[in-house]
């Protein structure tokens, strides 16, 4: 047993040195300088994506070079949580255009697409979620009646991350183009290994984190009524690598495992 925890913990360990933020150099006015890595210029919108009209303002799935796209379940969410604050701080309104994820930065505008039966909607994040392995995105009640899964409760998605564009005239062409967006790959990620109704159980398994030289945190929530206790290991700012930790815990003995971001 104690040959597998040390096994254990040097497995973490590496992962953590795998999760460290990368700082590119570039000359600058004096020797040492460090500056962060220059933006990358917007890029055309192929003439091949259909656009996307949401709140007067044109949008693109973007490239998979650039963009987020994952496939998985959706479930939606309505009365329990209905006017009550969101992650970003908003008040749910389980009749608005919005969703949960586990990942991508608020804000973000994504297309879900209804594998089951070729049925679409877009969706605005606003909160985190949905807190079970397998499960992509929490719907609000109107975004899972347009992707007809209000009876089944669920359907199998993938959801494409969008971009806003504008249209840029240049030497007497005319084109879409896409704005700057946020880098889906970098956030402040944690892996959720437990959820409790006993606070003193998720605080063991919290320490039982900390020993093994994993920062750990408790976080509370509540659903239907009843108080969760969930335990997270915070897994660095690169969902790659959290993703790596992702896999270490389900490896040692935590199948339930998933990655979230904060």
């Amino acid at each position: 047993m104690k040959g597998a925890l040390r096994l254990l913990q040097t497995a973490l360990l590496l992962a953590l040195a795998g999760c460290a933020p990368h700082v590119i150099r570039v000359p600058a006015g004096r020797p040492g300088a460090e500056q962060p890595p220059p933006t990358r210029p917007p890029c055309r919108v192929p003439a091949t994506l259909r656009p996307y009209c949401v709140r007067g303002k044109t949008y693109y799935p973007l490239p998979s070079a650039e963009g987020f796209q994952e496939t998985g379940l959706a479930s939606w969410y309505g009365k329990d949580f209905d006017g009550k604050k969101t992650s970003n701080g908003e008040t749910y309104d389980m009749y608005g255009g919005t969703a949960a994820h586990k990942t991508l930065p608020m804000n973000t505008t994504v297309l879900v697409h209804n594998m089951e039966n070729g049925r679409e909607t877009v969706v605005r994040i606003n909160d985190r979620g949905p807190f079970v392995k397998g499960r992509i995105i929490d719907l609000t009640h109107t975004a899972a009646e347009k992707l007809g899964m209000l009876e089944k409760g669920t359907a199998r998605v993938r959801i494409t991350a969008l971009g806003e564009a504008v249209t840029v005239a240049r030497g007497g062409e005319r084109f879409e183009q896409f704005l700057p967006h946020q880098d889906f790959n970098k956030g402040d990620f944690y892996v959720q290994i437990g959820s409790f109704l006993e606070r003193a159980n998720a605080e063991r398994l919290k320490d039982k984190m900390v020993g093994w030289g994993r920062p750990a945190v408790v976080r509370e929530y509540q659903q239907e009524g009843k108080k969760f206790y969930r335990v997270q290991v915070h897994a660095g700012s690169d969902l790659d690598g959290a993703r790596r930790m992702e896999r270490i815990m389900e490896k040692a003995g935590f199948p339930d495992a998933f990655v979230i971001a904060h």
